[in-house]
């Protein structure tokens, strides 16, 4: 018990720890929580059931009694059962507590995951088609007219510079962004929404603490709020065949004006829209 309280310190303190990656969204201070406090439980649990085992395996056994020294022998009992009365309490009010706490972290992650993935976006969020191809991210943005223009299978051809397919004779598409690198504005929620060309792929941003799959055929959605500025790994966390290792690129979180610069830079030529 006292080393299960003497780790809940750890638990509150999640700024920054050699062995994460720093935390870039607003949602990840909460997820930090409850992974710390999940960590801290089962390092105390873990500690605990060793110095029992330890205790156990070193613990001088009593010497035996004659039988007709039947006094000592029954002040022996009593302290057993005195002793194993104590630590039944014990035991019992360890595992109260520990129901306790993982009933609060199951409905806190239960309400997080809600939060992310089964409640919508705000109206104002940012709109971004993540698309995941064997080996590769790509990224699309609707442009000024904040709608995406239309796709067709038939039209995917990446060497000509149209990995998405996308529909150049539709109005919506012809200025729509496509992008190798995810590229945000900080403070200014967005919308993501993932699909897949060929298999499952598993975006993964460590430092925004977001994972969600790409399946095809099945669009997923999930928002969030970048916050702090910099570069952040985006790998894929399904083994997607043997070029794997190479589908990574990366998020670059960046102020409104620089976004809006990089988004005027990359408008497409009104005549094709090749990959950027």
């Amino acid at each position: 018990m006292s080393a299960i309280f003497g780790l809940i310190p750890l638990a509150l303190s999640t700024d920054r720890v050699w062995w994460m990656p720093s935390n870039g969204a607003l949602h990840g201070l909460a997820i930090d929580h409850l992974m710390w406090w999940n960590l801290a439980i089962l390092s105390a649990l873990f500690v605990l059931a060793h110095i029992l085992l330890i205790t156990a395996l070193f613990r001088s056994r009593p010497l035996k009694l004659h039988h007709s020294d039947g006094q000592q022998e029954e002040e022996s009992r009593d302290r057993g059962r005195k002793v194993a009365d104590k630590l039944w309490k014990s035991e019992l009010i360890l595992l109260f507590a520990l129901t306790l706490l993982y009933t609060w972290m199951a409905i806190s992650a239960q309400r997080l995951w809600a939060t992310i993935r089964y409640q919508g976006a705000a109206p104002q969020a940012l709109q971004v088609e993540v698309t995941g191809e064997q080996f590769q991210w790509y990224f699309r943005y609707p442009g000024t007219d904040a709608a995406f223009g239309l796709t067709r299978p038939e039209l995917i051809n990446a060497p000509a510079g149209n990995p998405l397919g996308i529909d150049r004779t539709d109005p919506h598409s012809t200025d729509d962004i496509i992008s190798s690198i995810l590229v945000l504005p900080a403070g200014r929620e967005v919308d993501l929404n993932l699909r897949s060309i060929d298999v499952i792929h598993g975006f993964f941003i460590p430092g925004m603490r977001l994972k969600q799959n790409a399946v095809p055929g099945m669009p997923m959605h999930v928002h969030f709020t970048p916050s702090i500025p910099g570069d952040y790994a985006i790998l894929c966390s399904q083994v997607c065949g043997l070029g794997h290792a190479r589908m990574q690129t990366h998020l670059r979180v960046v102020s409104n004006d620089e976004y809006l610069t990089w988004l005027a830079s990359h408008a497409p030529k009104p005549i094709e829209g090749a990959t950027r």
